[in-house]
């Protein structure tokens, strides 16, 4: 009787913890590189600068634009209404001054009654020019005001698309990997470097689908890394990919470390054991003895069917079917 564990092979790779591949979001030639691989970079941190003259040009058109509708805002044309607005005002506190006067000539049965209607005619076209340059001087504030906000957007606008074009980091890490040089052109669908955690590392490891249904979080993963030849490390299942890779018929499972190495590189690869299932005392044979998963032969050469329970890569539990005390022969070809 001894302790079987039965587990579930997979390879992989060793990558930074929250790595992640960086991209530009606009197209450019680059200027210049603000960092060297493996510099250490804070979140928000510029990484790039790229070069675009048509961005440049449209930056300073829409500040030509917002600078010229902020003088609009006190032009010789809104002046000019300010001034239609004082004349016509003056022109109808005149007319107004005189209607009366004729109004009070008329009771004293003064002046004609044609002299009276030409009064109130005038008054009334007065009235009505006052409030016609109002009413200009008002929509040509509304357009001014209009034009005004719309180059400011503009500008905003101009001036966000022009940050585009410094690529910044989206978190603290180390930069291990820049993919471009300065006079190279980049564009939104090739990266430009790779950034991950400085410290912390996770296993990637790729699960066979007929395995994937085994798997769970939290399970224990045993390691060894061609680095660190005769050594073992330990992680726990963190997370599993939900969907399968049609090409390569796998799933991508991350474990992190709870026993790591001292130093590890991002790309390392990795072969794993996760462990499924453990039993201290089990009855066990090589499984070189085993025939066709379910047949032993025994001494006198007679095959007999077994139930078997956990699998290793070198043993297997007899659940029933053999005792301890009896004796089998490696099956035929193993």
């Amino acid at each position: 009787m001894e302790r079987i564990t039965e587990s579930v092979y997979a390879s992989g790779i060793i990558k930074s913890k929250n790595q992640y591949q960086v991209f530009s979001t606009v197209g450019g030639l680059i200027q210049t590189i603000l960092v060297k691989e493996g510099d250490l970079v804070k979140k928000g941190a510029p990484l790039f600068i790229l070069h675009s003259e048509t961005s440049r040009l449209s930056a300073e058109n829409a500040k030509l634009s917002a600078d010229f509708a902020d003088v609009n805002t006190k032009s010789e044309q809104v002046n000019e209404l300010k001034g239609v607005i004082e004349t016509a005002k003056s022109k109808m506190l005149n007319d107004s001054l005189l209607l009366l006067r004729q109004r009070g000539l008329w009771t004293q049965q003064i002046g004609s009654k044609v002299e009276l209607e030409q009064r109130e005619l005038a008054y009334t076209n007065s009235v009505n020019n006052f409030e016609a340059a109002i009413l200009r001087y008002r929509e040509l504030q509304k357009q001014l005001k209009f034009a005004a906000a719309q180059s400011q957007k503009l500008l905003s606008i101009s001036k966000k698309i022009a940050q585009d074009y410094t690529v910044c980091s989206q978190t603290d890490g180390r930069v291990y990997s820049i993919s471009k040089e300065v006079g190279e052109i980049v564009n939104s669908q090739s990266a430009v470097a790779i950034i991950g955690d400085a410290e912390q590392f996770i296993t990637e490891l790729q699960i066979d689908e007929t395995d994937i249904a085994r798997i769970k979080k939290d399970q224990r993963v045993l390691l060894t890394l061609d680095s660190y030849k005769g050594q073992v490390f330990e992680a726990l299942i963190s997370k599993i990919d939900p969907i399968m890779n049609e090409r390569s018929r796998t799933f991508t499972v991350a474990a992190e470390f709870t026993k790591k190495p001292p130093l590890l590189y991002p790309n390392l690869s990795t072969e794993a054991n996760i462990l499924i299932l453990s039993k201290e005392k089990a009855l066990t044979i090589p499984r070189s003895f085993l025939l066709n998963d379910s047949l032993v032969i025994l001494e006198n050469k007679e095959s007999r069917k077994v139930e078997t329970g956990l699998k290793d890569y070198l043993k297997v539990e007899i659940l029933s079917g053999l005792s301890a005390n009896e004796t089998i022969l490696k099956a035929p070809g193993k």
